[in-house]
């Protein structure tokens, strides 16, 4: 089931039950009793859903960062992997052809075999393969040992981009299982019920314009807490980040 779908689901769902949860009140409470205290209903109101949407704003802002910020780990990591193959071009060999290799292989065990692991929400989401391969990267550039001024050269930047690289890695693997903490989705979802609920107890006339405004910011607070939901986990579910930098990289390797 797409997220298109999963989301209509859910929104459907809580609008059934918000109109069910009104009509119970408004068989409960009379309407003459829900209108004369509209006023001490909206002050305690008005306090509650500022608050709600300060937190449903903060929860989203960082949900959203967090992914922009994998996206942007994600192609530092790439760039310095095809960056590396490239420079290698200027190192005597068997350094050159070494780099190289591992450079290209550590692109493909990404997209190949470390990807679906982020993309399962697996407790592991290392593949022993990358692994290996990222630490004999890290591991070559660092022994090498430059003969001339122009080896020296290209080796020092040769080990700003393997730093780059393995710190890169590392960061992005933390925000593959860096999510909201437990107690924030509590205050959301407690938050979201109770700003909901709240509305069932004002009195209004007009019996249409009253389920129309409880169904309008249900499906609001609904869609944003689903929004959240689904970009979490930046490299699990339908909305994520993809593979595709290193498929980039790989390609810019393959045509070196």
């Amino acid at each position: 089931m797409g997220v298109v779908l999963w989301g209509a689901v859910a929104v459907l769902v809580a609008v059934v039950v918000a109109l069910a949860g009104q009509s119970l009140v408004a068989r409960l409470v009379p309407l003459h009793i829900r209108v004369s205290d509209n006023t001490a209903f909206g002050t305690i109101y008005a306090a509650l859903y500022v608050l709600y949407a300060l937190s449903l704003a903060f929860a989203l802002f960082t949900v959203w960062g967090e992914y922009r910020e994998a996206q942007r780990t994600t192609d530092t990591e790439a760039d310095t992997v095809a960056d590396l193959h490239h420079l290698a071009k200027q190192f005597p060999e068997p350094e050159r052809h070494q780099i190289q290799d591992l450079t290209h292989s550590y692109a493909q065990a990404v997209i190949a075999k470390e990807w679906p692991l982020l993309g399962q929400g697996l407790a592991s989401r290392r593949s022993p393969q990358a692994q290996a391969l990222a630490d004999e990267l890290v591991e070559t550039v660092e022994d090498f040992e430059p003969t001339t001024s122009a080896e020296q050269t290209h080796y020092t930047q040769a080990l700003t981009l393997v730093q780059d690289f393995d710190d890169a890695r590392e960061l992005r693997l933390l925000e593959s299982h860096q999510g909201i903490p437990t107690i924030m989705w509590v205050v959301l979802l407690v938050g979201g019920v109770l700003t909901i609920s709240f509305t069932f107890f004002f009195g209004m006339e007009s019996t249409w314009l009253h389920r129309t405004s409880i169904a309008s910011l249900t499906v609001l607070v609904v869609l944003i807490l689903f929004t959240i939901n689904r970009i979490e986990y930046p490299f699990t579910g339908d909305i994520r980040v993809t593979p595709a930098d290193f498929e980039s990289a790989l390609h810019r390797m393959e045509g070196d």
